[in-house]
């Protein structure tokens, strides 16, 4: 009997490897740019002796999963408009195991980005859904033999080369702002000594006579830790040709560098500052630090403290291939009162709570901004004569200094994926705005009828791609509870960040020919669609003229990728 027991536990325990060998695994993972945003559409490719080219694309949460993998070792490449292929090599599965890599593109964008911003981390396979911090670069094995790996993303090659050209255009909007406008977009990056990326890109618009520039040369270095140091030098000239600032134009240099740490498996810290010297009609100068610390308390649940000097640019979340050229979207933000030029300063204060529960993704958090000098956008036909606003025939608009802003407020925010091709995201904020006190104020005293007041939003959108065209697209409404001259949360860059009431932005691929090797994109940007939101005050004129929190634009162009 023993002998017969000992026989069947040999033969069980011979067994129990072959049939683990047959379980198939799995490869899932996010795709992310540097700056953190989800990455829709783009392609990965699953190589290895037990699989043949196998493809799958991202979903709009930058998604993506293989399945039905077999045990053995893969490499991974992954590939998108307007970025540098990554590829990760020897990516062992084992039987019924599981991985998860947190892919980083090198997005060619990045080389005309102008402000620094906050962006996604690369950690928890769900985190950055509803908050922006640095990238992780962590290797993490769980007990089941998952695991969390971070990919290259400088294409494996020091001579990789690879560039972009855009042109995009605004069409009139009646009065209501967005100009009639065209931009040319470049980028040129280069990855060089294998760990280093160099980037040279700009953008020139051409508006009434007042063209606009913006160059920028950046330098990023990975290194062994998987941290990114990153320094970058942004050269900007912003002309106004109204007759009374004797075509004074706005030049601006800005130094910024970056750096980022991660200590364990639990603390991450992000960390950088931008240094401005801007001329326009006199010398100003700026210091803007910004960083975040991430605690993970569970691998579901992470605390973040963060602080930013600067608003995040919505158009860089969307993917345009062409930084803002005109007054109104491109910071360093200036205003003007009694002809005495003064910038915007910021500084922003978030302590957040985030938790997965599911398929549902959550957060909540509470912020203190202090704004002084905000630079408020304006729609109507104004001159420079009184001193008071800085016109941008560019866009349309106008920036008119506003008081000085100091609120308290909170935010939640709830995310679910309905399919993989469907995001809804619900965002809830309250907190104070400036308004005007009296409603038939003028614009020469408007500034001293602004008050804070407390207002609820509540935010709604939807993201995704359509399985056939690959179409990536994003709506969105934003609902205010009254009348206010700035938006509640002006320094949301959680996933329920969206611009003021009805949005879309189109970005759809265009199939390439034999005879033209690039990849191309239409892009379609419809903003404040409804024109809401305006808020009148009397010119000096006696006409008319409108502060908004945003002026309704309508763009679209085309993007090139070599």
């Amino acid at each position: 009997m023993v002998r017969k027991l000992g026989l069947f536990v040999i033969a069980l325990v011979l067994t129990v490897p072959v049939q683990a060998a047959d379980r198939p695994g799995s490869i899932a993972g996010y795709v992310r740019s540097a700056s953190g945003v989800p990455q829709m559409g783009a392609m990965v490719e699953v190589l290895g002796a037990a699989v043949q080219n196998l493809k799958v694309f991202t979903d709009a949460n930058g998604f993506f999963s293989a399945g039905g993998l077999l045990p053995g070792t893969y490499s991974i490449k992954v590939s998108a408009p307007s970025f540098l292929p990554a590829w990760r090599e020897r990516v062992g599965l084992r039987a019924g195991g599981t991985i998860t890599l947190n892919v980083t593109l090198s997005r060619l964008f990045e080389a005309i980005q102008v402000v620094p911003m906050r962006g996604p981390a690369e950690e928890d396979d769900w985190k950055w859904v509803l908050r922006s911090v640095s990238n992780r670069p962590i290797l993490r094995v769980f007990d089941d033999g998952s695991a969390i790996a971070m990919a290259k993303a400088d294409g494996g090659s020091d001579h990789d080369l690879r560039g972009t050209l855009s042109f995009l255009a605004g069409s009139g909007s009646d009065g209501y702002g967005g100009n009639a406008d065209m931009s040319t977009g470049f980028s040129v990056q280069k990855s060089i000594f294998a760990a280093g990326t160099m980037a040279v890109g700009g953008n020139v618009g051409y508006g009434s006579n007042s063209p606009a520039a913006v160059l920028r040369a950046s330098y990023a270095h990975k290194l062994a830790n998987g941290s990114v140091p990153q320094v970058a030098f942004t050269m900007r000239r912003l002309a106004s040709p109204d007759v009374n600032l004797h075509n004074a134009a706005l030049q601006a240099l800005a130094l910024t560098t970056s750096d980022d740490l991660t200590l364990g498996d639990v603390l991450e810290l992000k960390f950088g500052s931008e240094l401005q010297t801007i001329q326009f009609m006199g010398r100003v100068n700026a210091f803007r630090p910004f960083g975040s610390a991430d605690l993970h308390l569970t691998p579901h649940t992470v605390v973040e403290y963060s602080y930013a000097t600067s608003q995040p640019d919505s158009r860089l979340d969307k993917g345009f291939d062409s930084a803002p050229a005109d007054l109104s979207e491109s910071g360093p933000h200036v205003s003007l009162a009694g002809f005495s030029p003064a910038i915007e300063r910021s500084h922003h204060h978030e302590l957040s709570l985030s938790q997965k529960v599911g398929k549902n993704n959550l957060q909540f958090a509470v912020y203190s901004d202090q704004v002084s000098n905000p630079a408020l956008t304006g729609v109507g036909e104004l001159t420079a004569a009184s001193g008071e606003v800085l016109p941008d025939l560019y866009s349309g608009t106008f920036t008119y200094r506003g008081s000085e802003l100091d609120t308290r407020g909170l935010r939640v925010v709830l995310q679910r994926q309905l399919n993989s091709d469907l995001t809804a995201t619900l965002d809830y904020g309250y907190g104070g705005v400036l308004d005007l006190a009296k409603e038939d104020a003028t614009l020469q005293d408007a500034r001293g009828w602004m008050v804070k007041k407390d207002r609820h939003t509540v935010a709604a959108k939807l993201s995704g791609t359509l399985p056939c065209s690959k179409t990536n697209w994003i709506a969105s409404y934003r609902w205010i509870s009254g009348q206010s001259l700035t938006p509640v949360d002006m320094f949301n860059s959680s996933a329920g960040r969206a611009d003021p009431y009805l949005n879309i932005f189109i970005r759809q691929p265009i199939p390439g020919t034999r005879f033209l090797q690039t990849h191309m994109d239409a892009l379609v940007d419809l903003r404040n669609l409804l024109a809401q939101g305006y808020v009148p005050v009397m010119g000096q004129d006696g006409h008319t003229v409108y502060l908004v929190q945003s002026a309704r634009a309508i763009r679209g162009g085309v993007a090139f990728t070599f």
